[in-house]
């Protein structure tokens, strides 16, 4: 369901296995800050990066699909013309390994109909919003 209220965003905060699809290993990118915020404040942070190996020093991976661990929330750092499809390989990661619990678009991305999916999933999702920025809002 979209996500607008601190206290639904608070429970967000309490999923600790991200995984950042459009990770970067590019410090200064807002794609590879945010992340290495989420490290610091103790999250498990899995890149998903089909150019690198490896990103803030966790292995990285092609596709979510390919990510043999659990996942607790997905974090997209990819342009709205492409959302719409890491949110329907979040929803399928979700009905066949009942991992991914949420869908998070960073600021300036945004995807109503994938939105929509999600929901009818039943995916919590939040869009056009910071992590980090969201983070120390309401977490501190």
């Amino acid at each position: 369901m979209p996500i607008t209220n601190s206290d639904t965003l608070q429970d967000l905060f309490e999923l600790k296995t991200i995984a950042v699809v459009g990770c970067s290993a590019t410090p200064g990118k807002a794609a590879h800050e945010i992340p290495a915020y989420m490290q610091r404040h103790g999250y498990r942070v899995i890149p998903v990066n089909p150019f690198h190996d490896e990103v803030l020093g966790e292995k990285a991976y092609d596709s979510l699909a390919d990510v043999d661990e659990d996942i607790d929330l997905v974090n997209v750092f990819r342009p709205s013309s492409e959302a719409g499809e890491v949110v329907d390989a979040a929803i399928e990661r979700a009905q066949t390994r009942d991992d991914v619990k949420a869908v998070w678009l960073q600021l300036g991305i945004r995807d109503n109909d994938a939105a929509a999916r999600a929901d009818a999933a039943g995916l919590d999702y939040v869009q056009n919003k910071c992590y980090k920025v969201e983070h120390a809002r309401v977490v501190g």
